[in-house]
């Protein structure tokens, strides 16, 4: 399976964004996820197999890191994704907090009592 085909896959995406600046084990990813650890275990082959990311054993414990060098472009690409659902939800909160502040009686924001 080449990079892109990895990547069009959700979960490996949302993996490759927690493994993109810090190395975790297999067991802290796993975590983050409602599926069971062999279903990330195979999704992390499927990343390490297309030259994604990069595998360090101590001892039991594997850990993994993206491998943005082997991604090419594709990194590029992948933090410009990211970047844009950043900021869609830093608007979305702050719509959300300022319809809040509209809808809560009492004194406007910035006025003190």
């Amino acid at each position: 399976m080449d990079a892109v085909q990895a990547v069009a896959e959700p979960r490996r995406r949302e993996i490759l964004r927690l493994v993109w600046d810090a190395e975790l084990s297999a067991g802290e990813i796993a975590e983050r996820f409602d599926v069971t650890f062999g279903a990330v275990s195979q999704h992390l082959k499927v990343l390490r197999d297309s030259g994604l990311v990069t595998l360090r054993q101590d001892g039991k414990r594997r850990f993994y890191r993206a491998d943005r060098e082997a991604m090419g472009p594709l990194a590029d690409y992948l933090q410009s994704m990211w970047a844009a659902k950043l900021d869609t939800l830093t608007e979305l909160a702050e719509a959300a907090e300022r319809t809040e502040q509209a809808e809560r009686p009492g004194d406007p924001e910035g006025e003190s009592s």
